[in-house]
């Protein structure tokens, strides 16, 4: 056993990827508990300081999306109250979160970024825009700190521009234009060190959207994907580059766009992915050799040994 602590994992929140999280929640406690932990389910939506101390809790697994829960903000709230905790720390967490900063730094790191633009909630004037908009459509619209494509668009001539800022706009004050890229939508899992491989998603719509993702029977997933050796060894290895150019620890799953000439765009890094038994990290750990129980009992292992060697 890895550890004796009483374990919490935190899941819920208050983001609108709350639903989600709550189901990777009940996975991981099944899983944990199965195991022989003592674990049990927190959700964070309510007093989470109070539910911490009332419970007992002396270590948190993550099991939160968006928000809070992937921001940085609960990881610091862990660090004050002295709670050791799954995953990315408090930097990390925030910058991989801000789509903006976090490209940034992949292109500091020769990471590749679609081309890109920020757009701020008082310029939002479509009219204004279109004209400055150093590359041409079609564009994709999406806000710059939310996950699993919420408030996405692609945008194909300038009607339909107001209604994606508007969806955008909706979950903050700025929202990214990326130049749309055609290609084959490739997700790399990172656990510890290692890239563990990865799955190629065909969503039936036009993107990956939240509806792709959560609807059953709307995108299938190839493993291993359906692509060259070398373009697949390249992308895990980008993936391994982005993820410690950010500073991410213990797993994470690093999302690219695969073009024709086989240049591998980085979309985002989720340092919480989905952790249902239907999941893409599960799904690529599967692909590895490691089931769904050892690969919970491995990011907790990971937890521990990297607090083990942190100053207290």
């Amino acid at each position: 056993m890895v550890t004796a602590k009483k374990i919490g994992v935190l899941a819920g929140g208050t983001s609108a990827e709350r639903e989600v999280s709550l189901k990777s929640g009940n996975a991981i406690l099944k899983a944990l508990q199965e195991l022989g932990y003592d674990a049990v389910f927190i959700d964070a939506s309510e007093n989470l300081c109070e539910a911490l101390r009332t419970n007992g809790i002396e270590m948190a697994f993550l099991a939160l999306h968006g928000g809070h829960g992937e921001n940085g903000a609960v990881q610091g709230l862990l660090e004050v109250t002295g709670i050791p905790y799954t995953g990315s720390g408090i930097l990390a967490s925030a910058v991989a979160m801000d789509k903006i900063a976090s490209k940034k730094i992949f292109l500091y790191h020769g990471v590749p970024v679609t081309p890109f633009s920020v757009i701020n909630k008082q310029d939002c004037s479509a009219d204004s825009i279109v004209k400055t908009m150093p590359f041409g459509m079609p564009w994709v619209v999406k806000p710059s700190a939310e996950g699993s494509s919420i408030g996405v668009s692609i945008v194909k001539t300038v009607a339909e521009l107001e209604g994606a800022l508007k969806d955008a706009f909706a979950y903050g004050e700025t929202v990214i234009i990326e130049k749309y890229v055609k290609g084959k939508e490739i997700q790399i899992g990172i656990l510890g060190d290692r890239a563990l491989g990865g799955v190629e998603v065909r969503p039936s719509k036009e993107f990956y959207s939240y509806e792709a993702k959560y609807t059953p029977g709307m995108t299938q997933y190839i493993l291993p994907p359906e692509i060259d050796k070398a373009d697949y060894e390249k992308l895990c290895s980008s993936a391994l580059e982005a993820h410690r150019a950010l500073g991410c620890k213990g797993f994470s799953r690093v999302d690219f766009i695969l073009d024709g000439d086989g240049i591998g765009y980085i979309l985002e890094i989720n340092t919480l992915p989905g952790m249902t038994e239907t999941s893409l990290l599960p799904k690529i750990a599967k692909l590895a050799g490691i089931e769904f129980p050892q690969l919970v009992e491995e990011m907790l292992r990971l937890a521990v040994s990297e607090w083990s060697v942190m100053p207290r």
